[in-house]
């Protein structure tokens, strides 16, 4: 089997229902964002800081290329992934694609849920980052709805949730 490879904006769940697929499958998770850290010794952040979104894009794709080599695992994109270069070209052929779809209220609520810290949202107020979340959202949309696979996404309160849209996950691959 090639890869899974999970997509879709900040707080969609890529992460927390990635981690929870491949366990399920028996396959090995990345993160992308993490991989990257990893490989780079430095936090997204700062790499964005030092190169710019340019660079910090370069890097990614690169990263994409060679994380999506790995053949039987789960990835979790970066939520702008899919938006540069010919990074959704090139998931769709290396695997199944995965659009985690969700409203601009559920991403506003996985957001201030979440403990990561996001320096694209920092010290926005949730008017702001509403606002925030719906302009980004329809610029990358067109780019998330060339995955294969799309699956509406409700906020997550649960494990028996994150279990649940595991299923649904796994049932969309076999159609």
């Amino acid at each position: 089997m090639k890869s899974i490879i999970l997509i879709g904006y900040m707080g969609a769940g890529k992460t927390t229902i990635g981690k929870v697929l491949a366990r399920e499958m028996g396959l090995e998770f990345y993160d992308l964002d993490n991989y990257i850290e990893d490989r780079f010794h430095q936090k997204i952040p700062d790499i964005f800081a030092e190169k710019g979104e340019e660079g910090f894009r370069e890097v990614e794709r690169k990263m994409l290329h060679e994380v999506a080599e790995f053949e039987n695992v789960v990835i979790s994109c970066g939520g702008g992934t899919p938006c540069f270069f010919d990074n959704m070209d090139y998931m769709n052929s290396r695997g199944e694609t995965i659009f985690l779809e969700a409203s601009p209220q559920v991403l506003k609520e996985h957001l201030l849920m979440g403990k990561t810290v996001r320096p694209l949202i920092q010290g926005k107020s949730q008017e702001e980052l509403i606002a925030f979340i719906e302009e980004s959202l329809q610029k990358r949309l067109p780019f998330y709805q060339k995955a294969k696979h799309s699956l509406r996404i409700e906020v997550i309160h649960t494990n028996e949730q994150i279990k649940d849209y595991v299923k649904k996950i796994m049932k969309k691959m076999k159609e």
